[in-house]
């Protein structure tokens, strides 16, 4: 399986799915990494690795409809046959969805669907959890649909939440699961045994 991975920051998720196909976990290749920030330490990784880097932001483009063409160009190129956001801050736009449709995952750092959709990101979600007073956060794969967090769900772990923890300490907690449970989820894409029917997924 060819993956490409689309990142907005230091790419420590991209990062856990390289280790993972070091160490032979991960049947699979990351193909290409592309990120809207030209500082991200995604792209630093990536060139480090001899693995294309691409610079793409939808600023560089006349219209949305310009930035999917050249994007899916650039999949192209790379033979990408899945995209995986590691803690990519743009909406992917519709047209891809539609091109790679239930073959784009993400991971966010909540149990979803609580703590998710537009604005809830970063260390937001962590102070969310936290002011909400809930004993269990954690960590979702999801499959990318057209709106924010809403996809099927794909794989989750959670994590106590304790009375001294705060953002910063919660979300440190929250990270050791992502980087456990995205090459779990995407090895089972790998080997084709995740089942979708309708908004149910499946792990064979």
């Amino acid at each position: 399986m060819n993956i490409a991975v689309l990142a907005s920051g230091g790419g420590s998720n991209f990062q856990a799915l390289l280790n993972a196909i070091r160490e032979g976990v991960l049947p699979a290749r990351i193909c290409a990494v592309v990120s809207n920030n030209s500082a991200a330490g995604a792209l630093d990784i990536a060139r480090s690795q001899n693995i294309p880097g691409h610079h793409l932001s939808q600023k560089q483009f006349p219209s949305v409809d310009a930035y999917s063409e050249h994007l899916i160009s650039v999949l192209g190129d790379h033979r990408a046959d899945f995209i995986a956001l590691a803690g990519y801050m743009k909406k992917i736009p519709g047209t891809i969805i539609a091109r790679y449709r239930n073959r784009i995952t993400n991971i966010h750092p909540a149990l979803l669907p609580s703590f998710g959709g537009p604005g809830m990101y970063g260390m937001r979600v962590h102070e969310a959890v936290i002011a909400s007073g809930v004993k269990l956060s954690g960590a979702t794969v999801h499959l990318v649909d057209e709106e924010y967090d809403r996809g099927p769900i794909v794989l989750q772990k959670a994590v106590e939440v304790t009375p001294d923890d705060d953002p910063e300490s919660l979300a440190r907690k929250v990270l050791k699961i992502e980087h456990e449970i995205y090459p779990q989820a995407l090895k089972a894409f790998a080997e084709d045994r995740v089942l979708l029917k309708g908004t149910k997924v499946w792990i064979r």
